[in-house]
């Protein structure tokens, strides 16, 4: 399922527009387009972090302000998605109510920021309604989290390709 050739998926997209869409993806996010921008496009430092940062902020918005009303609109008309909400906002409430009551908003940027997998922009941004953040506030900082993202996983593209040298 999750076994996709994202090079080849993009492989008629002008590079730029190749990495701005694979940001897009709450699959790959930074985490896949930021080392295909700069290891297999060869696009420059500053052109793969502004598309991929663009890319991937990009999402942030529609979850921000769909989530809410499409939830609603399916729980109403559809009794499984009515138990589907339900389990997901109780579980995730559970999960990062302690973390969120104890961190602050500093919990939100960290969860973005780490490129790991179920972490990011995407879950960022519905652990940001399912804990009522202010969708300006959640705006804020997920795009910091995902601008430390977008330097973390340069950072270790960069040293693992030995390529860091050339930045000092």
């Amino acid at each position: 399922m999750f076994d996709v050739n994202y090079i080849e998926l993009f492989k008629n997209f002008p590079p730029e527009i190749a990495i701005f869409l694979m940001s897009m993806l709450p699959i790959t996010e930074l985490r896949a387009s930021i080392p295909v921008g700069l290891t297999v496009y060869k696009l420059s430092l500053f052109t793969t972090l502004f598309y991929a940062i663009l890319g991937n902020i990009l999402p942030m918005f529609f979850i921000l302000y769909l989530i809410d009303p499409v939830s609603k609109f399916l729980m109403r008309n559809f009794k499984i998605f009515e138990k589907f909400f339900n389990w997901l906002f109780k579980r995730t409430a559970i999960k990062f109510e302690g973390k969120y009551a104890r961190y602050g908003a500093v919990a939100l940027v960290l969860f973005v920021a780490i490129p790991l997998p179920v972490t990011g922009c995407w879950t960022g941004a519905i652990a940001s309604f399912l804990f009522q953040i202010p969708r300006q506030k959640a705006a804020i900082l997920i795009i910091f989290g995902v601008t430390i993202s977008a330097f973390i996983v340069t950072f270790i593209t960069l040293f693992a390709r030995g390529a860091f040298l050339y930045l000092i």
